[in-house]
């Protein structure tokens, strides 16, 4: 079983630490007490909250969609040439960057501070855990 120390946890959700204390006081997360008397969120606990949270609000584009891996963000940075453009993203805590044509980020208007959905569709992701001493 993983057990995360709360400050983990909080930083895994984008949150502070405060915020995840208030939900766990709220009833919305459990928490119990580790062997050494720590604060942990249990690892499968966690991933049901996040599965349950329903952040797809957020998502600016209204139309359907095959693709399931959607960050909501803002434009952070665009760096353009003739041809082609960088575009950088933060979508809560992930940074996500984008190599488009200037022609495309021109039509949807892309500037900092923009806000935007990214879709990414890959045919390989790969999966890294962290080692023991990462967990907590």
């Amino acid at each position: 079983m993983t057990e995360l120390r709360i400050s983990r946890a909080a930083r895994l959700l984008g949150v502070s630490d405060d915020t995840l204390r208030r939900w766990i006081d709220a009833g919305k997360l459990s928490a119990h007490r580790d062997s050494a008397g720590r604060a942990v969120v249990d690892g499968g606990d966690l991933a049901r909250f996040l599965s349950d949270d329903a952040r797809d609000h957020d998502d600016p584009v209204d139309r359907g969609s095959s693709a399931r891996n959607r960050f909501v963000g803002i434009v952070t940075g665009v760096r353009s040439d003739p041809v082609m453009s960088q575009v950088e993203m933060r979508c809560g805590p992930h940074r996500v960057v984008s190599l488009m044509s200037t022609e495309a980020v021109r039509e949807l208007g892309l500037d900092v501070g923009s806000l935007a959905t990214a879709s990414v569709k890959a045919t390989t992701v790969i999966v890294e855990t962290p080692s023991d001493t990462e967990v907590r």
